[in-house]
């Protein structure tokens, strides 16, 4: 599995980066003007991109911020143009630009479809379904981005639970147990009713059903699961970018899956490399150190 940092933090980068186990970067327009900001106009934002990709040993993507397909393509080609001259570009396209009724729904994918024929790599980004992320494929992008951490927090809120107040934004989303919640109570809800029919027409027995998932998938992870059995089944050549990771253990269950790529916050590496035991023997081994094998490194 690559890991990518989701930042556009420069610092951060650069620290990632000496760690050698970067292949990537993830940036959006809002980072990528909070961190320029925050230098105090001491560097211009063409210069700090032009920065970001001479320091990352891998794809960066950057995102247009047109919503018409015409427009998305124009500034694509103009990100790609700049900045491959620095590095490796990536150019992030919305699935779906559609904000309200009325709206194109299709322009992300015509823009997709046209860069991908002029050899510009596209990143589809905010994908939330399998079905968005199998259009996308479709359409010749080179990589997808399935948002996990938003899925997850989609879910719970739908089960009624509030971000930062149930749960913080890093927290876990258990989905198995919710699973075995709602398996529960419809093996109690069958047991009180006999007819098959009856619990086919059931309003209750439906809003049970459609607890716990977004039309059948369960878990930002089970998003991802579902999108790379797809692409294996018809052999899309399309690398998977799991995104809006919260936690370590989104990270562990994505490389058993096998995922392509984990663009991963800065705070969650730091968490990754962590834990107690290992401080804890490493103090124990620092404290056995004999002056005899300490001779042998002067």
């Amino acid at each position: 599995m690559k890991i990518f940092i989701d930042s556009a933090d420069l610092e951060e980068i650069k620290s990632a980066c000496s760690w050698g186990i970067i292949d990537g970067a993830t940036t959006n327009p809002s980072l990528i003007k909070k961190a320029v900001d925050a230098r105090g106009g001491t560097i211009t934002m063409k210069d700090y991109i032009a920065e970001i990709l001479e320091t990352v040993p891998g794809p960066v993507s950057l995102e247009v911020i047109a919503l018409q397909a015409t427009n998305m393509m124009d500034q694509a080609r103009m990100l790609y143009k700049t900045f491959s001259p620095h590095g490796d570009v990536a150019i992030k396209i919305p699935i779906n630009t559609c904000m309200e009724d009325g709206m194109n729904l299709f322009d992300g994918l015509k823009a997709i479809k046209q860069l991908s024929e002029e050899n510009i790599p596209v990143n589809t980004t905010l994908i939330m379904t399998p079905e968005q992320a199998l259009l996308a494929a479709k359409a010749g992008a080179a990589y997808v981005s399935p948002f996990m951490g938003r899925i997850d927090d989609y879910i719970r809120t739908n089960l009624g639970l509030k971000r930062g107040v149930d749960y913080p934004k890093g927290d876990y989303y258990e989905s198995a147990h919710v699973q075995r919640i709602v398996a529960k109570q419809i093996v109690e809800r069958i047991s009180r009713e006999n007819s098959v029919s009856q619990l086919y027409r059931s309003k209750d027995m439906r809003e049970l059903l459609a607890e716990g998932h977004d039309n059948g998938v369960y878990s930002g992870l089970d998003l991802v699961k579902r999108i790379l059995q797809i692409y294996r089944t018809y052999d899309y050549n399309v690398q998977v970018i799991a995104a809006s990771i919260r936690n370590t253990r989104q990270v562990r269950e994505l490389a058993e899956l096998g995922v392509h790529i984990a663009t991963i916050p800065f705070s969650v590496l730091k968490d990754m490399i962590q834990h107690y035991k290992t401080m804890e023997g490493l103090r124990s081994f620092t404290a056995d150190i004999v002056p005899a094998y300490e001779k042998l490194f002067e």
